[in-house]
């Protein structure tokens, strides 16, 4: 069984094999510059008559029957064929028309068809039976022409042989790419006669031509030679002035010497000024570092010691200040205290006085007798007592009038101290700056009035002694106190 598959499979392979073989023998391809011609069996081309018997295939691939069908190429290739011509002219003049011919097989079916019944087999005669073709109608062509016409409108003869031959090309399958007439060989000398009469006219033309350049060159010549004898005589004007000049300089020069002298010293002297400019601002420098800028260095000492010492005398004027200041509120509260201790002292001699009132409107409810008696000695001890104090008082104020004052204002402390307070009765709220100093500040300036009091008091006995009207009692003393003016602001 393997055996038989072996053998299967071997024969589908040569199968195949020859199949591809087979293949490839009928598949036939035409190139791009190719048309393939089939012949052998009954075929139809568009646009050919039927029962041509042959089909046309360009730019693909087709089967090919091996035996039965035959196939052959056409070149579609340019092609090209040299053109060498005898003609004679309308004129009867002898030429020989050298010129080109590029054509080949038209695209279309029609023309391959046609090139291919005529050309099949004789593609390498294909330029000789084109040369043929337009050999004869460019025989003709030049015919019905003349040299002049040819020589002048080449175009026109080579629209005329395209023309004619246009229609026995296109039996031919068979289209023109280019038609160029390149030269036209004239060996009767006619072409050359027919352009002596321009020659001579241009030699003529140039002769004359000559000539005029000839007389414009003398004219010019003999302009030059005026404008070289012009310019001689310039010259020798010039040279003449020069000269001149030369002349005044050579004096200028016999004179340059004195004059750089002259000019050296001068040029010294100026020199000598700047120099001299020079050494005196060497000089005010000098000055200025030597003198000046010490002179600055110990004012600016001395300014500075000064204001140094001055902020140490407003250093001790502050601190004297503070310390005046702590003093007058510890004497404010010192006063304050004395004050204090007289009232309450006040207080309890009036609380006695009351006990004693008492105690003697009880006597006198006992005894009317004995109340009258006890008047009676109360009233000549009170005045003997009145007396004495008013001689103690007198001989008090003659020896030491401070301190009979002194006794008075405590005495009446209290009423000076509310009068001085009573200047912050009216205000609602207050701003203190300093905190408790400020406050203490402020109480102490209060009482200190009360000093204030005390001097004036001492002025008025003073006035008072030296007029002569000195207080025989403390009354009068009295009354000066109560009527010291209080600062109320």
């Amino acid at each position: 069984m393997p055996m038989v598959v072996g053998v299967v499979a071997g024969a589908a392979v040569v199968a195949v094999l020859v199949l591809i073989g087979l293949f490839k023998m009928m598949w036939r391809v035409a190139e791009p510059n190719e048309a393939l011609v089939i012949s052998g069996s009954k075929h139809r081309t568009e646009g050919l008559e039927e029962g041509m018997g042959f089909r046309i295939v360009t730019g693909r691939g087709t089967l090919v029957l091996p035996g039965v069908q035959a196939v052959r190429k056409l070149s579609l290739d340019l092609n090209e064929t040299e053109l060498q011509v005898d003609c004679v002219t309308h004129q009867g003049i002898p030429l020989k028309v050298r010129g080109v011919v590029i054509f080949k097989v038209g695209d279309d079916f029609v023309s391959i068809a046609n090139a291919a019944r005529r050309f099949l087999d004789q593609q390498k005669l294909m330029s000789e039976r084109v040369h043929n073709v337009f050999a004869g109608h460019l025989r003709s062509i030049v015919g019905g022409l003349t040299v002049e016409d040819m020589i002048r409108d080449r175009d026109k003869l080579t629209g005329q042989t395209r023309a004619a031959c246009g229609t026995e090309m296109e039996k031919l399958g068979l289209i023109v790419d280019s038609l160029q007439i390149h030269e036209i060989e004239d060996p009767t000398g006619y072409i050359q006669n027919l352009a002596a009469p321009h020659a001579a006219a241009v030699q003529r033309d140039a002769r004359i031509a000559q000539a005029e350049a000839n007389r414009l060159a003398t004219e010019a010549e003999q302009q030059s030679y005026a404008r070289m004898a012009e310019a001689t005589r310039d010259s020798e004007i010039l040279q003449a002035g020069y000269q001149a000049e030369r002349d005044k300089a050579g004096a200028k020069s016999r004179q340059a010497g004195p004059l750089a002298d002259a000019a050296a010293r001068q040029e010294v002297v100026v020199q000598e000024t700047r120099v001299a400019e020079l050494e005196a601002h060497r000089r005010e420098q000098q000055l200025q570092a030597d003198v000046r800028k010490p002179a600055d260095a110990k004012a600016y000492e001395k300014r500075t010691l000064a204001e140094a010492e001055r902020d140490v005398r407003i250093s001790a004027a502050q601190a004297k200040a503070k310390e005046t200041e702590l003093a007058a509120a510890a004497e404010a509260t010192r006063v304050k205290t004395a004050a204090g201790a007289e009232a309450e002292a006040t207080k309890t001699r009036g609380t006695a006085t009351a006990a004693a009132t008492r105690a003697t409107g009880e006597a006198e409810a006992a005894a009317a007798q004995a109340r009258g008696l006890a008047d009676a000695e109360a009233t000549k001890a009170k005045g003997l007592a009145e007396a004495e104090a008013i001689k103690a008082r007198a001989a008090a104020l003659a020896e030491n009038q401070e301190a009979v004052v002194a006794q008075q204002l405590a005495e009446n402390w209290p009423e000076i101290v509310q009068a001085g307070a009573s200047a912050f009765g009216n205000v609602d709220n207050m701003v203190v700056l300093n905190g408790a100093d400020g406050m203490a500040d402020m109480f102490a300036k209060a009482l200190t009035m009360g000093g204030t009091g005390l001097g004036l008091a001492r002025q008025l006995l003073a006035s008072m002694q030296k007029n002569g009207q000195a207080p025989e009692d403390g009354s009068q003393l009295n009354g000066l106190v109560q009527k010291v003016p209080m600062d109320d602001k």
